[in-house]
């Protein structure tokens, strides 16, 4: 297992990547903590339950320390219930673009309205296509963090 995440993050352009993904998954997920320094995340995707812990970016916010374990779903239903205000709802979708796969949130409630898209890479340097519905990145920006939204709604920003 490799504890490094190395991602970029986007910005959508339009509703046209739902045409494109395989799979959609609701995902409900909280912050134990939201300390720059390590975040602690508790998510229910589908029926599965996981917990996961990040490290702080690094400079270019592409890379950090990332540890997550599959948990019990009722398990993960309790912890839930012990995290921070701001519990973020949203639908991934995946698309696959040659060897990769975009990992695609819209968001409910709160920070309904925005839409993100991440890629994982193997290294900061690897190469990419990016589909038509892609715009600006925002790799490395932390108010696009789900961290940071949990405490500041995107329809807050307004």
């Amino acid at each position: 297992m490799n504890p490094l995440e190395i991602e970029r993050k986007f910005l959508i352009t339009s509703g046209a990547f739902k045409k494109e993904a395989q799979t959609s998954t609701r995902i409900t997920q909280g912050y134990l903590s939201t300390d720059p320094e390590r975040t602690v995340r508790v998510r229910i995707k589908g029926d599965k339950g996981f917990l996961t812990i990040k490290g702080k970016s690094n400079e270019s916010g592409t890379t950090r320390v990332e540890v997550e374990e599959e948990i019990a779903f009722a398990k993960a239903q309790i912890l839930l219930k012990l995290c921070l205000p701001g519990i973020i709802d949203k639908t991934r979708y995946e698309v696959t673009i040659k060897k990769h796969i975009w990992e695609i949130d819209e968001f409910y409630g709160a920070n309904a309205g925005l839409l993100l898209a991440e890629i994982e890479l193997s290294n900061e340097h690897e190469s990419f296509s990016k589909p038509s519905w892609i715009g600006d990145e925002v790799t490395g920006d932390k108010k696009y963090y789900n961290s940071y939204i949990s405490n500041h709604p995107y329809t807050s920003w307004k």
